[in-house]
């Protein structure tokens, strides 16, 4: 072992106590040795009971029938989320406002970002409407398992462009190792052949299958017989193998705008397909903590007057690595969600 690799060892070690995911970044995760004797399994088996137990105390937040249907399908989806005149101002004033926005290219598909900050929330006053109702915020925080604020964004999906390789969102995949919480709540009429948000019902569970086939896929990832995203720890799965995993086929959501879904990504997921050009806005939440904590809320991140900073305060921090090493994220300038 060189004397590099000695230094780094004790925060590798502590690494294993934290949200850290990647087989390929740290030698530790990614031992094959270790992953055989199953510490891969150890760290998915501790998550998911103290994501159960987080759980269990923020259940009475979140009406009986939506808290079942998560629990069964691993997602809940609300049509007619708001009251008509809500929703049309709330889309109206979302889709005319020009904002600081982000890009990313993947494969044919084009994600734009625009942070729900302070200036966004100025332009758009109808979105406190969204983000202070009881039903979002109790759904956000049951199916995180934490009583924390998310990460909110106004997302484009503008997909298939021309010669372009395929989206790697199409592949269905497990965000990562642990509970996690995404919500989309959808300002456009999203087709079913336009990229629907995809999922497979119940695979946010941890069954002896689904163990099983974590445990297969760490011992791979480890001799680097796997793909580049499933190193990083975001596990990509076929198809073909759902059955045998006692899994039902991936359900596509093709749904109208005013439909709100909030989904535990640790579930397996994807973007579907879309056959022709083709643009989805939504408002989108992501909430991801670290899996070991015991308590539901003290995230002093989300603290009010500190929680509307934070996506700025990030895109500072892209900005200034972005010196040193390319970000995948651009800075696109202000541009109105439905933008070409």
């Amino acid at each position: 072992m060189t004397v590099l690799r000695r230094l780094l060892l004790p925060w590798w070690a502590l690494q294993l106590a934290t949200s850290a995911k990647s087989f390929c970044d740290n030698p530790l995760i990614g031992s094959p040795r270790l992953n055989a004797r199953g510490l891969h399994i150890a760290r998915v088996r501790l998550a998911a009971r103290m994501a159960a137990a987080r759980r269990r105390r923020l259940a009475r937040f979140v009406p009986p029938d939506l808290a079942v249907a998560f629990d069964r399908d691993g997602f809940v989806l609300i049509s007619d989320f708001l009251a008509p005149d809500a929703f049309a101002a709330l889309r109206e004033q979302a889709l005319a406002a020009a904002l600081p926005a982000r890009e990313v290219i993947q494969g044919d598909t084009v994600t734009r970002r625009i942070g729900m900050d302070s200036e966004a929330l100025a332009a758009i006053p109808m979105a406190r409407v969204l983000l202070q109702d009881r039903r979002w915020r109790g759904l956000i925080h049951y199916v995180g398992s934490y009583a924390s604020e998310p990460l909110t964004y106004i997302q484009s999906i503008l997909s298939h462009r021309h010669d372009a390789p395929p989206d790697p969102q199409e592949a269905l995949h497990a965000d990562t190792f642990h509970a996690t919480v995404k919500a989309w709540y959808f300002l456009t009429d999203v087709a079913a052949d336009e990229g629907p948000f995809t999922y497979v019902p119940g695979s946010h569970r941890l069954t002896p299958e689904r163990i099983a086939w974590e445990q297969g896929r760490s011992v791979r990832a480890s001799v680097g017989d796997i793909d580049r995203l499933s190193a990083r720890g975001s596990l990509r799965v076929e198809a073909a193998e759902l059955p045998g995993l006692g899994l039902p086929p991936p359900r596509a959501f093709a749904v109208p705008a005013n439909t709100l879904i909030v989904a535990d990504t640790h579930g397996f997921h994807a973007r579907g397909p879309s056959v022709r050009p083709s643009t989805r806005v939504e408002i989108w939440a992501y909430g991801r903590r670290n899996p070991f904590l015991p308590w539901t809320g003290f995230d002093p991140l989300g603290m009010p007057g500190i929680a509307e900073r934070r996506i700025p305060f990030y895109w500072k921090a892209m900005n200034l690595l972005a010196r040193w090493t390319p970000q995948p994220w651009a800075d696109v300038g202000r541009k109105r969600p439905a933008d070409e």
